[in-house]
Order: C-alpha cells, then structure tokens, then sequence
C-alpha cells in the first residue's frame, strides 16, 4: 500500500504518517516527487489494527500494490525513480553509455578500451575482474588486480566503472574500485548477494536472468531495495528461447514493460543477447527506439585476441559508429547521449 500525500500537506503531516506507521510495526519509504509525496507502507498493512491513513491530516488516499514487489513498482514513484553515479543520472533525458572489454587482460588493454569508449561517448567503463564462466577451464578474470586496473584506466579518462561480483565476500574488496556494482544473471536469484549488496550505498546493476520473468526479475530488485539501497538499475541482456541464430533473444518487449510496471531504469546489453558483434548495432537502436535508459556493450580495443566473448565485442571504431548512429536515434525519441 502507498500513502499519497495532498500537496499542500506539510512536513509534520507526513512525520506524522511514517510515526503511525512505525508505531505499529510497519516500515516507511518516502518518495518526494514533482507531482506527489508518496509515503510506501512495508509490511502486513493488518498490523494498523483499523487505523484509517485516510483519516491523518494532509493525507490524500491509500492506493493498495497487488504486486509483490513494492518499492520496485511504478505506483512507488510515479514519475520514476532516477539513478546517480558521480555526476551521471541513470534514467533521466541524457542515456547511460557503459562500454568496455568482458574482462579486464592488461593495463594497456584497459587504457586503450578506455581512450576509445570515452573519446566516442561514453560515461562509465564496464570491465570483468570475476568472471563466472560455464566452463571451470575457461578465463576466469584477474581479480584483485583486475579490479585496480580497471580504476585506474577509469580515473586516466574520467569514467565511472561498472563490474561484476560474484559472491557477497567481493563487496568490501571491490567497493574501492566500483562505482556500480553489476549483478550478473547467474546470480538475479542469489538472495544472499542481493540483499549484501542492498545494504551499501553503492547502486547496483541488476541483469536479467537466463530463464527469468520481469516479475522474477522487479522481485530481485525488491531484495536489495527492501534493504535500504534504491538505487537499483535494471539490465535485459537476452533470454533463453529455442532460436539459436543468436546466443540469447534479446526481449525488446520487456522495456516498455518495465516501464510501466516498475520505477526503476532499465537499460540493455546487446553483447550478450546477441552473442556476435554484427548484431549488436542494431538491437542497440531497437533498445532506445523502445525506451530503454541506456545501453552496456562490450568494446575491446583488438577483440579477436580477447580472452573472453571475443565474438560479440566491438572494435573501439565500430562502437564510435554505433554511438553515432545512436545519437539520432535517441534525437527522434527525445532523448540524448
């Protein structure tokens, strides 16, 4: 349930509403937006014992959330709810660009994925310390030393960094180097990680999984917002269907069903879904002509020597294309890059 606030309410009003709520057991998020205060109720609304919200002075009406997830849902926060990274927004006019290699190889790899991504558009730079691999014989990422040559590529070029962690112990290790902490599909459902990651002030990145539903998927975000951290963004990076032409389908469908349903931004991975380079261009349009915040695609300044997905990366030139091309698109649809 969500408590809308009249908008000439004042800020006692509202204390007095999220005391009420606390005195009966019940958790309050408030969300203050151009439209409207809106108070969530956390928990088994029955704890208010037939105390009537409506009733409270400055309090507008009660609106019930049949879904299970609460604070992911779009009754939550009308207008949505944006995302900040240093001095980047995720959600609002301007798309997040994520760009970089699968993982982090080498230094020199790094700074020169780095020149590449920012000289062409990008704000944040995506790099694999931990990577969760099918196969136990295949490169696992460099870790702890990954981890400090991706920030130290991000800090020569004036990026933020995104990167995976595989496990909750990763958390304070990595936290240092992260300004996104990226939860990868493998582990949407590790509630363990989610909730960790939920009780630090870092945002997150949460991808889809494999064989997941969008409500699976805004339950997983409820996790780690229900811990405290809201600054959740979504990913849709493909999905497992019977088509084999590509190496996931990439559910365009689903941004503007996530738009609708929940407040959180959503971005796409092309790499992924795709699964080969010459797709990635254009399921990256798709995603904005459909909505989406931004988009995280693997760039590789030599991809055929990449030790990992070394098909599906872009070279440093066909993403300063890609991005070009992505300007009009996101023109036409009143966003911009």
């Amino acid at each position: 349930m969500i408590v809308v606030m009249k908008r000439s309410c004042t800020k006692q009003d509202v204390e007095n509403v999220i005391k009420t709520l606390k005195e009966h057991g019940l958790g309050a998020n408030l969300s203050t937006g151009s439209q409207a205060t809106v108070v969530g109720v956390l928990g088994d609304k029955t704890k208010l014992n037939g105390v009537n919200l409506e009733l409270m002075d400055g309090v507008e009406k009660t609106v019930p959330i049949m879904h299970s997830y609460k604070l992911a849902s779009r009754e939550m926060v009308p207008e949505g709810r944006t995302v900040r990274v240093g001095d980047q927004v995720i959600g609002g006019k301007k798309l997040a660009m994520i760009a970089g290699p699968c993982a982090v190889e080498s230094e020199e790899q790094m700074m020169k994925a780095a020149a590449g991504v920012k000289a062409a558009g990008a704000a944040f730079l995506r790099g694999g310390a931990y990577k969760p691999r099918t196969s136990p014989y295949s490169f696992q990422g460099m870790e702890q030393e990954g981890l400090k040559l991706l920030r130290k590529a991000a800090d020569a070029y004036g990026l933020l960094t995104v990167t995976e962690i595989t496990d909750h112990d990763q958390i304070e290790s990595a936290g240092p180097y992260c300004d996104i902490f990226q939860i990868g599909a493998r582990n949407m459902q590790n509630f363990r990680l989610l909730k960790a990651v939920g009780r630090t002030k870092t945002p997150v990145l949460l991808k889809r999984g494999i064989a997941s539903t969008v409500e699976e998927w805004l339950d997983a975000a409820e996790y780690i917002m229900s811990e405290g951290n809201c600054n959740v963004v979504l990913c849709e990076r493909g999905i497992r269907t019977f088509e084999t032409a590509t190496r996931n389908t990439l559910d365009v469908s689903a941004v503007p069903v996530v738009r609708e349903r929940s407040c959180l931004p959503i971005i796409i991975d092309p790499s992924h879904a795709s699964g080969k380079a010459a797709y990635v261009g254009p399921l990256s349009l798709a995603g904005i002509a459909a909505g989406a915040d931004g988009l995280i695609i693997e760039v590789h300044p030599n991809p055929k020597a990449a030790l990992s997905d070394a098909a599906q990366q872009l070279t440093v030139e066909a993403y300063t294309e890609l991005v070009r091309k992505a300007r009009r698109v996101a023109e036409a649809v009143g966003r911009e890059i």
